[in-house]
């Protein structure tokens, strides 16, 4: 296309200055011509010889003019390129595809070849898409390796019609457009932020989960030759990284090393687990730790604070793992082995004192467990509740959904003369109980958006947090008080013994004791999973203070809508892989689909050579999973990683946004995964 070329602006204003001038003489004639005849013909004379000069010179001279302007943007042009091929900096001009017009020395001398620039540029940097040239953007880079070397790609767009405008001497349409590029070699930059990052401290700590209980499980003249072992193992782990080992205890470790070690630690998966675990010179009890490790903090104290955190969260799931918190990241590794029961009660007293002295100092206490509430937390809720009640307290229990299992227990509350008749309250009542020295205990969960009313966490001031379930990393983290216990094989059990240390005047009635009866039935399975020393010791705890087995068996029966229902998760359950029992329970006509999808759960492991059951029920617009094992698999690690939690042989999850088909599929590729990881 012809491209059309005219002077503008002050340049044409100063080519056109001459036939101004005639204009002014030719108006200056006209005047004179008013005045004096003879003057005006004179001065008519010389604008006629003036305006045929500045004519003849304007056509004769434009020619060279421009000839002259053409030379001079050319020089100037010139010396422009002949800075940029100088600049330092590989510079390169392409087209709207990418493909190389123009570059600059040190481009081309970094890609070693003369007719580099024939080439698109994605054919040379692979790391470049071809998708990054469709972008609006006028600015944008992309990140490139090439010949060993990091770089960093920035891409400016220069439309050329723009400049054009501007442009004071020359008028040009239809100008195509340009991209600039600019590389910058952050090879040496990345290398020594790389090296920033991996000098980071890290702090650790290492606790021997059951240091004592091992012991005592050896004789005498082995104990020190196995606790040494335990602590070499311990050392030489970490020297291997360059760390260093300081014993603050017996069984407690400090630890530092730097970030470097710890990606090695991650690739490891903590082996030290298993190597310390695997000890054995005669002792009957496996030796377990506990890690807690943090970094990426501001200063060493929050670094130190944040691993103490992470190690409470270890032995708050039950020991044997590692923890690592990092920013907002909290990743575990590890907890495959049964927690071992701890014999001594020493805990439980602490925990029920200083619970007793926060009841005491409270206006009134709010006990709430978790949503579609079971016979766990109702029954623990009932054991606060008398605690408070002994302690001259007000006191009452969140629960919004009654559900058909709960009914029958629920009733032998109600309309009882002992019993207010604000007992038990919903989310829209209670509130008005809430004061700013409310006390609020949260029972059988332990995270927030788990419970009966989240916002009653965010409200109260004082909370105090009981719970058999392993922690995970939403927590409430602003618990003045957590006893959080995952041997233990309820809630109920846990409230049992408080209630014998709390007080003396602390007497459960018939009802009380039913429920908190029922709750360690369920959890327990009729004492089959998790029933240890302790937890026959709180029954028959339980039992001395009117617990009535046969009245607890009949407010646990179930009807025969969700006896079949039960029955038809079982007959068509999949058995994934030789060992998981996969099954979906039906929710139709029934009141507590969920409660039932948790029975057909502990049926499946009936079943010879199944490891772990998992029950899939949708209720509510949601797939509720219910995971059980026996002691193989650790459940609670599964139900983790699609968001839920537990503990190692119970747990659980919920799916939004999802079919049961598309929630089995979900778990089998995450159980492939995690047998591929090594995780089970």
């Amino acid at each position: 296309m012809k491209k059309k070329i005219k002077y503008k602006g002050q340049f044409r204003i100063y080519i056109m200055w001459p036939l101004y001038s005639a204009i002014l003489l030719l108006v200056l004639d006209i005047v004179l011509l008013t005045q004096n005849l003879t003057c005006a013909a004179i001065g008519a004379v010389f604008t006629l010889a003036y305006g045929v000069f500045a004519i003849v010179f304007l056509f004769r001279k434009q020619s060279m003019l421009t000839k002259s302007m053409v030379e001079f943007a050319s020089d100037y042009a010139q010396v422009q390129k002949t800075l940029l091929d100088d600049f330092k900096v590989p510079y390169g001009m392409l087209d709207e595809n990418g493909k190389i017009i123009w570059l600059n020395r040190e481009f081309k001398k970094l890609l070693h070849k003369d007719n580099a620039y024939r080439k698109n540029i994605i054919s040379i940097f692979p790391d470049v898409n071809e998708s990054l040239f469709d972008t609006d953007e006028d600015e944008f880079f992309a990140n490139i390796v090439y010949d060993g070397r990091d770089y960093r790609a920035d891409f400016k767009r220069l439309a050329i019609g723009p400049l054009m405008e501007e442009n004071t001497l020359l008028k040009m349409k239809n100008a195509p457009s340009l991209i600039a590029l600019y590389l910058f070699d952050e090879t040496d930059m990345n290398h020594y932020l790389q090296e920033l990052h991996d000098e980071q401290l890290v702090v650790g700590l290492i606790y021997i989960d059951n240091y004592d209980e091992a012991l005592e499980s050896i004789d005498e003249l082995r104990r020190s030759l196995l606790a040494g072992l335990v602590e070499r193992k311990i050392s030489k782990y970490i020297t291997n990284g360059n760390g260093i080992v300081k014993k603050l205890e017996k069984d407690k470790y400090f630890l530092v090393f730097r970030y470097k070690y710890l990606e090695d630690l991650r690739t490891d998966k903590f082996s030290i687990l298993e190597d310390v675990k695997g000890t054995d010179i005669g002792n009957a009890m496996a030796v377990t730790l506990s890690i807690g490790i943090a970094t990426g903090y501001n200063d060493f104290n929050s670094n130190y604070e944040m691993a103490r955190a992470a190690i409470d969260l270890a032995l708050g799931r039950g020991g044997d793992q590692a923890v690592i918190k990092e920013g907002e990241q909290t990743t575990f590794f590890g907890g495959k082995s049964t927690t071992v029961e701890k014999n001594t009660r020493v805990k439980a007293r602490v925990k029920a004192h200083a619970l007793r002295e926060l009841i005491e100092v409270a206006d009134n206490v709010i006990i709430m467990g978790h949503k579609i509430s079971d016979a766990d937390a109702l029954g623990a809720a009932v054991g606060i509740y008398r605690a408070a009640k002994a302690l001259n307290k007000h006191a009452n229990i969140v629960l919004n959904d009654v559900t058909r299992s709960l009914r029958p227990t629920v009733e032998t509350f109600e309309g009882v003369v002992e019993y207010e008749e604000d007992l038990f309250v919903k989310n829209n009542e209670v509130m008005q109980y809430v004061s700013d020295n409310t006390l609020l205990v949260v029972v059988d969960v332990n995270r927030p958006g788990y419970t009966e009313c989240p916002e009653l966490v965010d409200r109260c001031k004082t909370i105090v947090v009981l719970d058999h379930h392993r922690q995970s990393g939403d927590t409430i983290d602003h618990a003045v008080l957590s006893y959080i216990e995952p041997y233990a094989s309820s809630t109920c059990e846990m409230v049992a013994e408080i209630l014998q240390y709390i007080g003396d005047n602390v007497k459960l009635k018939a009802a009380e004791a039913n429920a908190i009866y029922a709750g360690i039935i369920v959890d327990t399975n009729n004492f089959t999973n998790k029933a240890g020393v302790r937890t026959f010791e709180a029954a028959a705890f339980i039992r001395r203070n009117g617990a009535d087995i046969v009245k607890v068996r009949k407010l646990l029966r179930n009807d025969m809508n969700e006896y079949k229902a039960r029955a038809e998760a079982v007959r068509h359950a999949e058995v994934y892989r030789d060992s998981f029992a996969l099954a979906v329970c039906p929710s139709a006509n029934l009141e507590s689909p969920t409660i039932v999808g948790a029975q057909a759960a502990n049926e499946l492991l009936n079943i010879t050579g199944v490891k772990a059951s998992i029950v899939f029920t949708y209720f509510n617009d949601e797939v509720y999973l219910s995971a059980r094992s026996i002691d193989e698999v650790n459940v609670q690690l599964i139900m983790e990683k699609l968001g839920g939690g537990g503990h190692m042989t119970i747990a659980g999850a919920q799916l939004k946004d999802m079919t049961v088909e598309e929630a089995i599929d979900l778990v089998k590729s995450t159980l492939d995964n995690m047998i591929q990881e090594g995780e089970i």
